[in-house]
């Protein structure tokens, strides 16, 4: 895979997906039509232990957050391997029915990328 791109949504909650592997280890962006850095996030995958970890490092002012932890983690576990995840959606005036559609949306597009990428 040298570039893998997707969406999702439509309208104001349309949300985009760019991945690419550097090297074994897989980068990841989610993002909008305001695409920023809004939150990062590094999954891995313990071999030794079973299960996945991730750390995320947030943006003073942002709430990438959820979406770039929940990405990074739900990636390292189902491909066993390392992913960076940067999340950046933005949207003004956003409606509690808009966010939860853009949860919905990324969601959707990490299991597609995920079994997509399964053997």
């Amino acid at each position: 895979m040298d570039k893998y791109e997707l969406s999702a949504g439509k309208g104001r909650t349309k949300v985009n997906l760019l991945a690419y592997y550097v090297g074994s280890d897989l980068i990841v962006c989610i993002y909008n039509e305001n695409a920023h850095i809004g939150a990062v996030a590094v999954g891995e995958y313990d071999y030794k232990e079973d299960r996945a970890s991730c750390s995320v490092i947030t943006r003073l002012g942002h709430r990438d957050d959820v979406i770039a932890q929940e990405a990074a983690h739900f990636i390292a576990k189902r491909t066993k391997g390392s992913v960076c995840v940067v999340a950046g959606i933005h949207l003004n005036k956003i409606a509690t029915a808009e966010i939860d559609s853009i949860l919905e949306n990324a969601r959707s597009l990490v299991a597609k990328l995920c079994t997509d990428l399964s053997p």
